[in-house]
């Protein structure tokens, strides 16, 4: 199997003759880098770094512009407000705790109207630093999926509803405190932005990362062998970049119908529901693998709950691909080395 690289991401790709590998400066590095990270020795640490290095990057310490104190402060107490909702017991923490790394462990978590929501509650741990959000992708901010949510999962029937909220709340003073030069201090959108501003801040760097930063130790020789393994699979394909993933919507179910493989109850039709276009049906965002194994169950509708599992899931449906058990554990296993500490932050403001 040999790799190359399409639209910015590495791809498996057919064996091709010699004249037709006279590929451009850029793409040529990055394929034989691919190769030689999929196959070095066990013990070439520096080299395996250097080629992690050039497939993945590096997270950076913060993925949004410097916001004032005042405003990530803000962000943090509305975020763990439970009375900033239509039932005043429902809050963005209540689907994002800390005992599940900022994910939730339920399949489908619950709004504040009761009713189960229609797909699985991703971390928020290093969501910012992804250019599309949800599963469908289609909230391209954490500020525009957060004023979404109040009229959404937060269950206000109006934006104004939420607003009145906040002000009875006694939230006036702290907005101003935020936004001194906003003509109305107090708005849905200045809400959204310090939600945003808050869960930049949410960032948890792994063992992965001082790999990459040169301590040799941080990664098991198993680990290093379940790096090459993934990426020898194929999964780097789509699961690159300094989160590996979370960058790009991609069919789920490439070479079989994923239902057959994760046993769901019900059939998700993907980005075509908003669309109505064929190519968008069964297409979702790539999640990224930043805390996988601490942020199971797994897919869009939480039907899998063991992560070796979900990894030959994905090279059966994506790649065509049947992993044996070792195999699968190692890459698992690498995974692991992606889980950070949660952020000190991430917790109720002290009064």
């Amino acid at each position: 199997m040999t790799y190359e690289l399409q639209m910015g991401v590495v791809h498996a790709a057919p064996a091709r003759s010699a004249a037709q590998w006279r590929l451009p400066g850029l793409r040529k590095t990055i394929l034989v880098l691919t190769i030689a990270l999929a196959t070095a020795p066990a013990t070439a640490d520096e080299q395996l770094r250097r080629n992690a290095l050039a497939l993945f990057g590096r997270l950076d310490a913060s993925p949004a512009a410097a916001r004032s104190n005042t405003e990530v402060e803000l962000g943090r107490a509305l975020f763990w407000d439970a009375r900033v909702s239509g039932d005043a017991r429902t809050s963005c923490a209540s689907c994002h705790s800390v005992a599940d790394w900022a994910a939730d462990r339920r399949r489908l978590p619950v709004d504040a109207r009761g009713k189960p929501m229609p797909r699985h509650a991703p971390t928020v741990f290093n969501a910012m630093h992804q250019p599309m959000l949800r599963w469908l992708g289609d909230r391209k901010s954490g500020a525009e999926l957060a004023e979404g949510l109040l009229t959404g999962p937060m269950g206000f029937a109006s934006k104004e509803q939420a607003v009145e909220r906040l002000a009875a709340l006694g939230y006036l003073k702290t907005f101003r405190a935020a936004f001194p030069g906003a003509a109305q201090p107090l708005s849905a959108r200045n809400y959204a932005h310090a939600i945003e501003a808050y869960m930049a801040t949410l960032n948890t760097p792994a063992p992965f990362d001082r790999f990459l930063a040169g301590d040799d130790a941080a990664l098991s020789a198993r680990q290093q062998a379940g790096l090459r393994a993934f990426v020898g699979a194929g999964c780097a394909g789509c699961h690159n970049g300094p989160l590996l993933g979370g960058t790009t919507l991609q069919r789920f179910g490439v070479t079989r119908d994923y239902w057959l493989e994760t046993g769901s109850a019900s059939i998700d039709q993907g980005l075509y529901a908003m669309t109505k276009q064929e190519e968008d049906r069964y297409r979702f965002r790539v999640p990224m693998l930043r805390n996988v194994a601490k942020t199971a169950p797994y897919f869009h509708d939480g039907s899998i709950d063991r992560l070796d599992r979900a990894v030959s899931i994905m090279a059966s449906v994506q790649l065509g691909r049947a992993l044996d058990e070792g195999t699968a554990a190692d890459i698992a296993a690498f995974l692991e080395s992606l889980t950070g500490d949660a952020p000190s932050n991430f917790a109720p403001p002290r009064d």
